[in-house]
């Protein structure tokens, strides 16, 4: 994987002047469970603490945002209801 494959985000802990910025690099996969036709893609990118999907048909649109434990409880929910 190369660097321009990569989603840059600047971290909160940044502060607002350009001097101190730190950023963060997120690398979305595609979910085993999607079709392999290409029209039921789910994404994920797991980074320290939270772990981001998103529809890949959108990368730009809405994504959702889990807490390890609410992605825990997740996995377990679609587990059982698979």
């Amino acid at each position: 994987m190369s660097t321009s494959d990569l989603v840059w985000f600047k971290s909160s802990h940044s502060s607002g002047s350009e001097g101190d910025c730190v950023e963060v690099a997120v690398s979305w996969r595609k979910s085993s469970y999607s079709g392999s036709q290409g029209d039921n893609c789910v994404e994920v990118a797991a980074c320290p603490g939270t772990v981001h999907v998103r529809d890949s048909k959108d990368p730009d649109g809405p994504h959702l945002a889990f807490g390890p434990a609410e992605w825990a409880s997740f996995l377990a929910y679609a587990a059982e209801h698979a």
